[in-house]
């Protein structure tokens, strides 16, 4: 006999206003406690010393989970300039000083070769991992042979927003899936002939997911699982406002559903398709309701995932 799963069946997305000092995993389980939800899971980790949003995935919407994270994020940080630290933020040992420290002109002008697909070095503490292990316990440890391989990230908006002082400024930028903003901050810095780090870090937006729909973890707990919980919980299929639809019928549904394949090849069908081309996944729908993430290949259509609503 299958173990009966502990919590509640709940479905949707919770964005959550993440406080400093708390890591991803430590809110996804204070969220879960508050529901009694069966199964959460985050779209994307936040450090500990970064505040801002955190969409939280519940029971059928941690299927979708990856399409929240390969969206658009948007990020406001401040950097320091003149120290860099071990871990390239205010929480490592300063490793390095300069005396230099850059004008708004020069800044502005360095911001421009920031801008599109940009080559980064991953922070030396990241998750990545290097033969099986994560980055940053390699650091931890004092390994200091290990080297990251540097990947391409995509920036697609960096602006100088505010000049505090000389020795501070901050900076808003809309980047995709990978970018670590505090090599960001790091390269900056080198390209102005100094060094930095990152000092605050805030997120604003992930895919779909902005602020608005945000609630602090102290609202959460406050409703905990009372019948107002419901109302904050956005619909499984918010995640993929970037794919396309396709409506079914009563029985398409029930054979997607059951893994078989549809074939789509008559002139109403292609007429329903639309745009399709080979390999596109799309959410297939049920009178409005969503029934499964599948991929259109060869005037077929096979179930991906399937979302059991």
């Amino acid at each position: 006999m299958a173990r009966k799963k502990k919590g509640l069946p709940i479905h949707g997305w919770l964005v959550l206003d993440k406080p400093l000092g708390l890591s991803s995993t430590q809110l996804v389980g204070k969220a879960r406690r508050a529901l009694n939800a069966q199964k959460v899971g985050h779209g994307g980790t936040l450090d500990p010393l970064a505040s801002g949003l955190l969409p939280l995935a519940f029971g059928e919407a941690t299927k979708t989970v990856s399409y929240a994270m390969d969206g658009r994020k948007t990020y406001r940080f401040a950097v320091k300039w003149g120290e860099a630290t071990s871990t390239e933020d205010r929480e490592g040992e300063v490793i390095e000083i300069s005396p230099v420290r850059p004008v708004k002109e020069d800044i502005l002008q360095a911001l421009a070769n920031f801008v599109g697909d940009v080559e980064q070095v991953p922070p030396r503490y990241s998750a990545i991992k290097v033969d099986g292990k994560r980055a940053y316990d390699l650091a931890r440890d004092g390994d200091e042979e290990f080297e990251l391989k540097s990947r391409i990230v995509h920036i697609s908006r960096f602006d100088l927003i505010d000049m505090r002082n000389e020795d501070v400024a901050e900076f808003e930028v809309d980047c995709g899936k990978g970018t670590y903003i505090r090599s960001l901050g790091r390269d900056l810095a080198k390209a102005l002939g100094t060094c930095a780090h990152v000092i605050e870090l805030r997120r604003t937006r992930v895919g779909p997911f902005t602020l608005e729909h945000a609630i602090s973890l102290e609202s959460l707990e406050e409703i905990g699982h009372s019948p107002a919980a419901d109302g904050l919980l956005l619909p499984v299929e918010t995640a993929l406002d970037d794919i396309s639809a396709l409506a079914l019928s009563e029985a398409e549904a029930t054979r997607l559903r059951q893994g078989q394949v549809l074939s789509m090849i008559t002139r109403h069908d292609l007429d329903r398709i639309g745009d399709l081309v080979n390999g596109d996944v799309f959410l297939a729908t049920e009178n409005g309701t969503p029934v499964a993430l599948a991929r259109f290949e060869k005037g077929e259509v096979r179930s991906v995932r399937v979302l059991n609503l």
